[in-house]
């Protein structure tokens, strides 16, 4: 079964929802949030000038597309092409050109880039700027600092999202996640949280309706028989995840108490904290978005996550309206749904000739 347009338009919105919903209370204390919003906490966007604001979150996992969807094209229609991971590695830096308001490239290879709902300047963690602005970023085999941060984590849904049967194998999204997320982060605990999330998401690419519970059980098995006897990080992510699962399927917990003892602060516990937040929400939109961001942790950074899962699963049907009404870069976000959906529809030598995608994913949007 294909997945469907929904779907992918359902995976950015939610993680744009999540983003957008988590940045109001990122990182403040569970007392501090319901001081702020009363005893149950935040129950929806805290608008300013009456739009939702998304930060990097949203931003490096549309930047990530950008730059796959532009790498296949060069490919299909030039015959050459480089590892996708070096199309990742440009996108990035791009996306880092768009936190600052000056030395913009004059010649561009993203077209987001010349989106301004997905260029606002909301990094949530500068440190991975400076890192991008090396000449050398880093690799699973060669990191190049050791942060174990979140920030670089929405890259891998970006990954995942791209999976085609045809073109990359499961196996290959695995890698390709721990990559994308070590050109900035070189903690094990951040590259591999990368690699069990793009595997999850390609998983749910390829197979849209299999049980979240059984694919994440798998997923971790995968991460660790790839990469358990190199790192032992890959345990340690993969405890943190069953722990999520079983705080899910035991009856009577708090949920803020729960988000709490998961402590969302390193990239795997966000993940624990997603994947926790999926579950025990059955499958409500609403109701996992509360969960996700009402704690003491790295709150957009978990909604985002959250909000991917869920809007993959669900599509775009299932996102309440009002939060996509006041999402700034909404249509942004559904049109490059919508190319990832179709793929790259010309081919070298081939007849056909799509003017706008030419424009968008051969000549950067120029």
């Amino acid at each position: 079964m294909a997945l469907s347009q929904s779907s992918y338009r359902g995976c950015l919105l939610g993680l744009a929802v999540g983003d957008a919903m988590g940045y109001t209370v990122d990182s403040r204390s569970w007392q501090e949030i319901r001081e702020d919003y009363g005893p149950n906490g935040l129950l929806g966007y805290d608008l300013v000038n009456g739009y939702a604001d998304v930060t990097s979150y949203t931003q490096l996992a549309a930047f990530t597309c950008n730059g796959l969807l532009f790498g296949l094209t060069r490919g299909q229609m030039l015959g050459k092409m480089a590892p996708f991971i070096k199309y990742i590695e440009l996108s990035s830096r791009e996306w880092a050109a768009s936190q600052r308001p000056w030395g913009r490239p004059s010649r561009s290879y993203c077209w987001l880039l010349r989106r301004s709902d997905l260029c606002r300047r909301h990094c949530m963690d500068t440190r991975m700027l400076d890192t991008l602005s090396r000449q050398v970023l880093g690799s699973p085999e060669a990191p190049v600092n050791n942060f174990s941060s979140p920030s670089a984590l929405t890259s891998a849904i970006g990954v995942g999202l791209f999976y085609d049967k045809d073109r990359i194998s499961r196996g290959e999204i695995l890698r390709l996640g721990a990559e994308a997320v070590a050109l900035t982060h070189g903690s094990p605990t951040a590259f591999l949280s990368g690699a069990a999330l793009a595997c999850i998401i390609s998983g749910l690419v390829e197979h849209p309706t299999v049980p979240l519970k059984p694919l994440v059980l798998q997923t971790v098995e995968v991460m660790k028989e790839q990469f358990g006897h190199q790192y032992s990080q890959a345990y340690d992510i993969a405890t943190a995840v069953r722990h999520a699962i079983t705080y899910a399927e035991s009856p009577g917990l708090n949920q803020v108490e729960v988000m709490e003892r998961l402590d969302c602060d390193d990239a795997a516990r966000v993940l624990a904290g997603a994947i926790y937040a999926c579950l025990v929400s059955r499958g409500d939109f609403d109701s996992a978005m509360i969960a996700a961001v009402n704690h003491s942790g790295r709150s957009a950074a978990v909604g985002a996550i959250t909000g991917a899962i869920l809007g993959l699963r669900l599509g775009e049907e299932a996102l309440p309206d009002f939060y996509i009404e006041c999402l700034e870069p909404a249509q942004t976000l559904q049109e490059l749904a919508d190319d990832l959906t179709t793929g790259c529809p010309m081919e070298m030598g081939n007849k056909l000739f799509d003017l706008d995608w030419d424009y968008k994913y051969l000549h950067g949007g120029q």
